[in-house]
């Protein structure tokens, strides 16, 4: 009876062992995401509206026009060259869109920012920063 008991319980260890390693193997939303955000902050550095608007969808990008892209940049692209890093937040659902929200530490020493990306069916459906 004992035997068969270790038997189990070394059974259950191995099973639970493999699912925590699957789950951990697993790439988190932000490893996901991340690579997109890059690419956005990159382009509004840069003041590249081609570049931000590429992989939107229809909405996002006649809704963010060229004129609003620079305005933005203009405003962020001093900071985003100084340097910036991202903490992710968490995720939630929103309208159909997959929402991720990241806190933005800039390296110049001023306030933190907020980014708030949310995808649709593979696209950019939307970007806020603040």
């Amino acid at each position: 009876m004992t035997k068969r008991l270790v038997s189990m319980a070394m059974g259950l260890a191995c099973v639970c062992l493999a699912w925590s390693a699957s789950v951990s193997m697993a790439a988190s939303p932000e490893e996901d995401v991340r690579p997109v955000l890059d690419k956005l902050l990159k382009a509004v550095e840069l003041n590249d509206y081609d570049n931000f608007v590429a992989e939107g969808t229809d909405a996002f990008k006649t809704g963010i026009t060229k004129q609003i892209f620079e305005n933005v940049s203009n405003q962020a692209s001093p900071r985003l060259k100084k340097g910036c890093t991202y903490l992710f937040l968490g995720e939630l659902k929103q309208q159909g869109c997959q929402v991720y929200l990241w806190k933005l530490v800039f390296k110049d020493g001023g306030d933190d920012g907020f980014a708030k990306l949310a995808i649709k069916d593979g696209k950019v459906a939307g970007l806020l920063l603040q």
